[in-house]
């Protein structure tokens, strides 16, 4: 039996700009931290020569090619098994249309155990490219690159996406007190709304392609990416709630349904309570929403928003990992 632990993303600054359509033209680079929830992928050995894969459905099959799952369809052709194995998934959080890049978290830990099934070391860089590759390529989904790098890699990053569609993963270098005051500045609230991202995915890169406004909008967000980088480097955290709220402000102009009344209501009374920026976690629509505030206002603003469940995130340093191996 084999288990991988792989953590979500929270994204601050430069979603986006990780889609081909605007990278392969201007360099895209996002700036986010993993977190402490996790997907969880369990293999096994099968009596038999069948498969069977458990997700929110179960799938039994005799072959690869028969699983309706497109993610595991392609993980298993991918790294070479055609049958004899068991697959399980479970996440810490509600793992679909949350705005924390489940998906590509699913997807990481499912070849993380699939290469480890086979008995092969893979890279964290491997497990990132080659999640992006099915997810993008094979499956056809139109997301970008960042979460697959923010789950394989772990920690706090400055991703950058270049033209030539390779990837470079850069730590942000602070101290650790600086990181344990932006953990405790960060609120996150799950508004209960979750979304498909793919619909605003796909008219976002539509626009990226066609609509110079949209293109000058995503420089200006990787703009602030390489500033809250510096602010980071600097271990100076005065900046970062602004550079956070031009950053939201930027982003809901990409494309018409990003946020909505209800949402702008929410950010505007986080806000008022003493919020100092935050943003919508993921594609846009529903999820988590995510403020930064200084720790004496929190409770403040938690009363100010009755309606949305606070949810206690932190750091993960470590990405992707095999937690259980016995082949």
């Amino acid at each position: 039996m084999i288990i991988s632990k792989t953590p979500m993303r929270m994204s601050f600054v430069g979603g986006g700009s990780d889609l081909a359509s605007f990278y392969r033209e201007y360099g895209g680079a996002v700036l986010s931290t993993a977190i402490d929830k996790y997907m969880y992928i369990t293999v096994n050995r099968k009596f038999d020569s069948g498969i069977r894969a458990s997700y929110s459905q179960t799938e039994e099959v005799e072959a690869a090619h028969q699983i309706k799952h497109p993610l595991i369809r392609a993980g298993l052709n991918l790294v070479g098994i055609e049958g004899g194995i068991e697959t399980a998934s479970m996440a810490d959080i509600p793992s679909k249309g949350t705005g924390l890049g489940s998906s590509s978290s699913f997807t990481v830990g499912l070849l993380h155990a699939l290469h480890c099934f086979k008995q092969q070391y893979v890279s964290a860089e491997q497990l990132a490219a080659e999640a992006c590759h099915i997810e993008i390529e094979i499956c056809g989904d139109p997301i970008g690159k960042q979460d697959q790098y923010a789950a394989a890699y772990g920690g706090l990053n400055f991703i950058r996406f270049h033209q030539d569609d390779s990837v470079s993963v850069d730590p942000v270098i602070c101290r650790t007190d600086t990181l344990q005051q932006l953990e405790d500045h960060i609120l996150v609230f799950y508004t209960g709304r979750v979304r498909e991202a793919g619909s605003l995915l796909a008219e976002q890169t539509k626009k990226t392609k066609e609509d110079k406004k949209v293109q000058e909008t995503l420089v200006k967000m990787v703009d602030l990416a390489h500033d809250l980088k510096r602010e980071l480097e600097r271990n100076n955290l005065d900046a970062f709630g602004e550079i956070l709220h031009e950053n939201w402000e930027l982003k809901k102009t990409l494309v018409g349904g990003i946020s909505d009344g209800e949402l702008d209501d929410w950010y505007e009374t986080a806000r008022n309570a003493g919020a100092l920026g935050g943003k919508l976690l993921g594609a846009g629509r529903g999820g988590f929403m995510m403020f930064f505030a200084p720790p004496e206002r929190r409770a403040a603003i938690a009363h100010a928003l009755p309606g949305l469940r606070e949810t206690k995130f932190r750091f993960d340093n470590n990405g992707s990992q095999i937690i259980f191996y016995r082949p």
